[in-house]
């Protein structure tokens, strides 16, 4: 039986991001590596990716306060 790898253009497209979006992303370590090519399993990816803090996690600026 064939294992397939994802590359870096097959897990930007799984996660709906583009490739320069993933590449500033802390990726999990490939599952395998040929050469200078990761290549990650679908289970790692999805693994990874349910894992992540969602969308605006980390602050930003602060609310204004209302005036009263």
């Amino acid at each position: 039986m064939t294992t397939e790898y994802l590359g870096v253009k097959q897990v930007a497209e799984r996660l709906g991001i583009t490739q320069g979006a993933l590449l500033s992303l802390n990726l999990p370590e490939p599952d395998a590596l040929t050469g200078r090519t990761r290549g990650w399993l679908p289970s790692t990816i999805d693994r990874w990716n349910a894992t992540r803090p969602g969308r605006g996690v980390g602050g930003g600026r602060p609310r204004k306060k209302p005036v009263d």
